[in-house]
């Protein structure tokens, strides 16, 4: 496959995990939450976070199964997915708009999510994963969804709060509590947001352009599939179809990131933590962005530190742990010194946003929006000159 075309069909990929799960996916899980009577907190740590993390836990399977794959390809996008949030969607979110943040829930998400990250680096340290510390993941995550019901119900604050629901910025629908009431505000959908911002300039927008070119097939595809919302007796039918077309979009991801790493002769795991990981993110950065716009940049960015908790513990645990029960063995091959090295950096720049938000006592200020998307633009250029291994060869066309 050439370079073109791999970058064509990942590009086509995202576009069309995008779509399936912002407009069919999130809400047959909507509609599932609500006929399990799910409360709002629970729904969106479980639920809502699965149909936001779909893609990164399909591509994840599909990596770690696909014969020729490497198993660092799903690592890799899952660490550097974490990465991107960290920096760029934060970042981006601060950028829009200065917050004032209510410090609790960011310091209880943070907490768990050192916790998180201190897990991954302690079980990729020899290279492999062992049945016992699949099931530490999974069951981490279940402590963390304890720990929610618990401060949901005795933790009152002063300041609006967040709530776990937040995971479904992407699908449009962005809730937030205050003092236990919630209260659910419309948001854009990413795509038709960056559409309404771009009006007046579609003869010379290249998102128009890569739009039209791309986005009359899937939309075609897309329509096809009834819309649960309006139809909710087709809410499983649809739930179904999501899963295969997002596993379908994730089985060509993974096949062209391998290409596109074989063409351009680099480290497969800098592709996937570069290219794969940004790609995944942008809804959440686009969703984010127009939560903070609207003044309310305390759930953006809880939004994106309690995202990447699901992440590490469920997008990475849980395939790891089917992949081992299914194979009977170990999954050797997880890690790597690019891999490790980013694992190592996704702690540090934890430890510096949450330092950065305690001396501007939680304000998250347009000065520190950008400070975090150069140390992303850093990062990127540190893995593709191969400094983060300390000193593979750099990338060559």
């Amino acid at each position: 496959m050439s370079i073109w075309l791999a970058l064509l069909v990942i590009l086509l990929a995202f576009y069309v995990m995008t779509e399936i799960v912002d407009r069919h996916f999130i809400k047959s899980l909507d509609n599932i939450a609500e006929w399990m009577n799910l409360p709002p907190s629970v729904a969106g740590a479980t639920l809502l976070a699965l149909g936001t993390s779909a893609p990164e836990i399909s591509t994840a399977l599909f990596a770690l199964f696909l014969e020729g794959a490497s198993p660092a390809t799903g690592v890799g996008t899952i660490v550097g997915s974490a990465i991107f949030q960290i920096l760029v969607v934060i970042g981006f979110a601060a950028v829009v708009k200065t917050s004032y943040l209510n410090w609790r829930p960011v310091m209880r998400d943070s907490i768990f999510y050192a916790f998180s990250v201190g897990l991954l680096i302690l079980f990729v340290a020899d290279n492999k994963f062992t049945l016992i510390e699949g099931i530490a993941f999974v069951s981490s995550y279940f402590l963390y969804l304890f720990i929610l019901y618990l401060w949901t119900k005795y933790v009152n604050e002063d300041a609006p709060r967040v709530s776990r629901s937040g995971f479904d910025l992407p699908n449009g629908s962005a809730r937030i509590q205050f003092e236990g009431a919630q209260h659910q505000f419309d948001t854009p959908r990413p795509i038709e947001a960056i559409e309404k911002d771009m009006e007046g300039e579609t003869a010379r927008n290249p998102f128009k352009i890569l739009q039209k070119s791309l986005g009359y097939p899937v939309e075609f595809l897309m329509n096809l599939i009834p819309d649960p919302e309006e139809k909710p007796k087709w809410t499983i039918p649809v739930f179904v179809l999501s899963l295969l077309v997002i596993a379908g979009a994730s089985y060509f991801l993974v096949i062209a990131a391998e290409s596109l790493a074989t063409a351009v002769g680099i480290d497969k795991a800098i592709i996937a933590l570069t290219i794969l990981a940004g790609g995944s993110s942008i809804p959440e950065m686009i969703s984010s962005a127009i939560v903070a716009k609207q003044g309310r940049g305390d759930m953006a960015i809880a939004n994106a530190i309690g995202s990447n908790i699901f992440d590490i513990l469920m997008s990475l645990g849980l395939p790891v742990l089917i992949y081992i029960i299914a194979k009977g063995e170990p999954l050797d091959g997880l890690g790597g010194a690019n891999i490790n090295s980013s694992i190592i950096l996704l702690f540090t720049t934890l430890i510096v946003v949450v330092l950065l938000l305690f001396v501007q006592k939680f304000k998250a200020s347009r000065p520190f929006g950008l400070f975090l998307i150069f140390l992303y633009i850093i990062y990127v250029i540190a893995a593709y000159m191969g400094w983060i291994d300390g000193g593979s060869t750099p990338a060559t066309p």
